[in-house]
């Protein structure tokens, strides 16, 4: 097994495509032909919260992936609210309403734990919180997403390529492990995986009351389509520092109650603040953000951000996205509605 150390995802984004670029074989898949590192790969972030990839040519969408980690902790599986962000999302959906490996739901939904613990129906989530809190050596706080019955051998158009998550507490700090059977580094792993999983374990250090420690990611087929590998083959030639590193950005913590936070965050989705006007927003931040400020100062803005940019109000996306108090998703978001907005002049100069 190959180990990528990282110190967060725009320095393993480099590291990971060089290791692929050295060592990467051809391979064919049942979605096309891949660029695969011929032994599994373990990436190991040692500052996960800074999850969030600078790189143009990746052109990471940071409104979908922020709002995707939101609906997936919440342990949802519909497609209607996921859609809005990323209209491709529903050709995973083998009837259009629901995903059948939605990641959250397999957390929170899909295993009902109160057969086997005699009592009403718990999440793994929580079910893990209370593990760890009772007993911080535990070796036995394991996440279970692959469901046999569900994916092995099923023809479905989403199966899980995440398969089980591992915590365990060392020295204060909640470390993870995931488990990966295919992660396509471009979109899964240096993309998707860097923020969902991360969030999910900030939110369960947060829930136990210890420290974020290390997230590693395990990769079994370690890989890139070959024809999305230039997105990335390139950018060890083209990175020009990582804005963390440098101290131009920072991550904004998640939890500010986390006996609340569930509360707060199911309230947010199910009442989406499209109504919400700048004016208003500056209002309620001067009365304060509330006992979890991330949903009224990180998470609004970019999602009335997003319906601005689909409106084509230039100015309004570039004012909500510049009120997001989490300066890793502000400078995300501005830089990837600058790059549209410059690829639509261009096309009309043409």
């Amino acid at each position: 097994m190959k180990v990528v150390q990282a110190r967060n995802v725009n320095d393993a984004v480099v590291k990971g495509a060089e290791l692929l670029k050295q060592g990467g074989l051809v391979q064919a898949s049942r979605a096309g032909g891949t660029i695969e590192y011929p032994e599994p790969v373990c990436t190991v972030y040692e500052q996960p919260l800074e999850r969030v990839l600078f790189d143009g040519v990746r052109d990471a969408n940071p409104f979908f992936h922020l709002l995707e980690a939101l609906w997936m902790l919440a342990g949802r599986n519909d497609v209607a609210w996921l859609a809005r962000f990323n209209q491709r999302m529903a050709t995973y959906s083998d009837d259009g309403i629901v995903f059948n490996a939605a990641y959250g739901y397999r957390w929170r939904q899909q295993f009902d734990l109160s057969k086997a613990h005699g009592r009403p129906f718990r999440d793994q989530l929580t079910t893990i919180v209370d593990l760890l809190r009772k007993d911080p050596d535990s070796r036995r706080a394991v996440l279970q997403i692959w469901d046999a019955e569900a994916d092995l051998g099923v023809a479905s158009k989403d199966l899980a390529c995440n398969t089980q998550a591992m915590f365990k507490v060392r020295a204060g700090r909640l470390n993870m492990t995931v488990s990966n059977r295919s992660n396509d580094i471009i979109w899964g792993c240096y993309g998707a995986n860097a923020v969902h999983f991360s969030i999910l374990l900030e939110y369960m250090a947060a829930r136990i009351g210890v420290e974020t420690g290390v997230y590693r990611q395990m990769s079994d087929s370690y890989h890139a389509y070959e024809d999305t590998w230039s997105k990335i083959s390139g950018i060890a030639d083209r990175f020009e520092g990582d804005p963390y590193a440098l101290g131009e950005v920072a991550a904004y913590p998640l939890v500010g109650d986390p006996e609340n936070f569930d509360a707060d965050l199911f309230h947010w989705l199910d009442n989406p603040p499209d109504a919400l006007s700048l004016q208003q927003w500056d209002a309620e931040m001067a009365r304060g953000a509330g006992r979890n400020p991330y949903f009224l100062a990180v998470a609004t803005p970019i999602y009335n951000g997003w319906f601005a940019y689909k409106r084509k109000d230039r100015a309004a996306a570039l004012a909500w996205v510049e009120r997001c108090a989490a300066t890793d998703w502000r400078r995300a978001a501005r830089e990837w509605l600058e790059r549209r907005w410059q690829a639509r002049v261009s096309a009309a100069a043409e």
